[in-house]
């Protein structure tokens, strides 16, 4: 597995990223381990997790298999937001909560840091500069090593970035976004944005929660039974999905490969793209998504996916998109940053 710096940073972190969010729900304890041992195996260095994951189960059992291992080569990142218990400061990004809740992170992951902190989602009811300066002091204290932000707009990210510029604190070197074949819509700002200020990304849900693995198809009358995917069917199941998933398994198709790999091999070769983040309940789900790697889609079949998943601009983008310079209709300019 490759390694590619996160951002403008000096960070070196695997090509793919490990997600837990499976850890103690979808894949016991037993499991989780033997999944982590064949993501480094492969050489994967890239790990994250989440205090609200389990409500700090998967931080532990992450934790657990750390114990004994070599930190040092590895990249460990959490994130901070979720309300933790029924007190009335136990979420969001308020001094008092992050301070706490990156403690109880360090607990439970066992550890004297984390490499890379983030902000689970956007915090409306509480200054950024509150935000933004006690994350900067956790950095100093050697407590975090690098800072990300996820589940954020345009704006929101590029006033987070601003606000830190102005006062000198640590920013965000990292974007941890929503994006995959089926959904697109970071193209419009994030992307450009994060490329334009050194930001890496990293984006989750890179199958859509199932649906670009192969096993929904366009003559299925029900979901299969047991999917992630399945209470989205009334919604995602339309033209504009199935047109997707044909068009992903027929490059599967011509490249030998699965319908999971050929979407995540999809999103690896994107402009900006530092790291997907796979997830997976069974070692033999997570080996498959591992064989994305170390192949490349043609030109041309990146172009039919890409050209297949397109979908109309909103304003004003799809105003922008007729003038010299504007973001093309098909994704984010690539000569930035």
């Amino acid at each position: 597995m490759k390694q590619r710096f996160l951002g403008r940073t000096g960070l070196r972190v695997s090509e793919l990223c490990f997600g837990t969010m499976t850890f103690g729900s979808g894949a016991d304890e037993a499991t989780s381990h033997r999944m982590l041992d064949a993501f480094t195996e492969a050489g994967g260095t890239f790990i994250d997790t989440a205090d609200m994951y389990g409500r700090g189960v998967s931080e532990e059992i992450l934790g657990r298999w750390l114990k004994g291992r070599r930190r040092d080569e590895l990249v460990v990142a959490t994130k901070v937001f979720a309300t933790m218990s029924d007190a009335p400061n136990a979420g969001g990004l308020s001094r008092k909560h992050i301070v706490s809740a990156v403690e109880a992170s360090l607990r439970r992951l066992g550890t004297d840091h984390i490499d890379l902190y983030q902000t689970h989602v956007w915090d409306a009811t509480t200054p950024v500069e509150e935000t933004l300066s006690t994350l900067d002091t956790l950095v100093k204290a050697g407590k975090v090593r690098y800072l990300g932000a996820s589940n954020h707009s345009g704006a929101q990210l590029q006033k987070a970035l601003d606000v830190a510029r102005a006062h000198d604190w640590e920013s965000y070197s990292c974007l941890q976004p929503f994006y995959n074949l089926l959904g697109r819509d970071i193209e419009w700002e994030l992307l450009p944005l994060s490329a334009a200020e050194g930001v890496g990304v990293i984006p989750y849900s890179p199958l859509h929660g199932g649906w670009l693995s192969g096993k929904f198809r366009r003559d299925m009358a029900a979901p299969p039974q047991g999917t992630r995917g399945a209470g989205s069917w009334e919604e995602r199941a339309t033209e504009d999905t199935w047109r997707v998933v044909d068009a992903v398994l027929e490059v599967a198709g011509e490249a030998g490969r699965t319908p999971a790999q050929v979407a995540l091999r999809w999103l690896l070769q994107q402009p900006g793209v530092t790291a997907p983040i796979i997830g997976a309940r069974s070692v033999e789900q997570l080996a498959d998504n591992l064989g994305c790697v170390d192949w490349e889609l043609t030109p041309e079949q990146r172009d039919r996916l890409t050209e297949a998943s397109a979908r109309p601009l909103p304003y004003p983008y799809n105003v922008l998109a007729h003038y010299p310079g504007r973001e093309p209709r098909n994704g984010p300019r690539t000569d930035v940053g």
